[in-house]
């Protein structure tokens, strides 16, 4: 694990922490399960230990690291079951969330979708706004499933989806994935438009397993690097 250390004592500095190691996790600069020491970390980033360990606090929270029995924390290991289970059911909840949505909208419900879609086309082609084609990915979902008002339901569909935060951010580091995104998205609205329940739950199940299939083929690739390293 080699990091940056070029970080200064500042206010928002645990912020800063958080979101350095959160990229770092999500980029594999530190591996699935490795061990984060806090001294060590501290003295590469060149830190304390007080902002550091509000980082490490709001990464266990989120779901990124875990704490050991031994004490300390370690980055959560993605497993194929964990993948396969989790967006299984997801696929099925989500669907079923957009089909109560295209059943249910009503008058102007849909505009802060189009919004969404619109300001996501704005953002394209600019690796400079990645995170916010991330936020408004997520943004695009939760205003759908929102229409749902099905309160229960998108309290499990939250749930699920907190359970393995890093995938999200794996799926949109990749340019493909964030272009078929959003020609996704638009096939989506159309049909909630068109109130055909069928087609968004098809539309929905298909959008989820291609996710699915993109961090599997990710998950590979990482193994087979470590097959390969020297």
């Amino acid at each position: 694990m080699k990091l940056d250390t070029n970080f200064k004592e500042r206010n928002s500095l645990g912020q800063d922490v958080f979101d350095y190691l959160k990229n770092a996790i999500i980029d594999q600069t530190i591996e699935p399960g490795a061990r984060l020491v806090e001294s060590k970390i501290a003295d590469m980033l060149g830190i304390s230990r007080t902002p550091l360990r509000e980082a490490l606090h709001k990464l266990a929270l989120g779901g990124w690291i875990e704490r050991l029995p031994s004490g300390g924390f370690q980055v959560v290991t993605l497993t194929r079951d964990d993948i396969e289970q989790t967006f299984g059911i997801r696929s099925v909840l989500e669907a079923y969330a957009a089909r109560l949505a295209a059943e249910n909208y009503q008058g102007k419900d849909l505009i802060p979708l189009e919004n969404n879609i619109k300001e996501y086309e704005k953002c394209l082609g600019s690796k400079k706004t990645w995170d916010k084609l991330q936020a408004l990915n997520t943004q695009f979902h939760d205003l759908l499933y929102a229409l749902s008002k099905n309160p229960k339901l998108i309290t499990m569909v939250n749930q699920l989806r907190a359970q393995l935060p890093s995938v999200h951010q794996i799926i949109l580091k990749q340019e493909e994935a964030v272009l078929k995104s959003n020609q996704d998205h638009i096939k989506l609205l159309q049909a909630v438009k068109d109130r055909d329940g069928e087609a968004v739950e098809r539309l929905l199940r298909a959008h989820i397993i291609k996710g699915k299939n993109m961090v599997l083929a990710q998950l590979s690739q990482a193994e087979k690097a470590k097959k390969t390293a020297p």
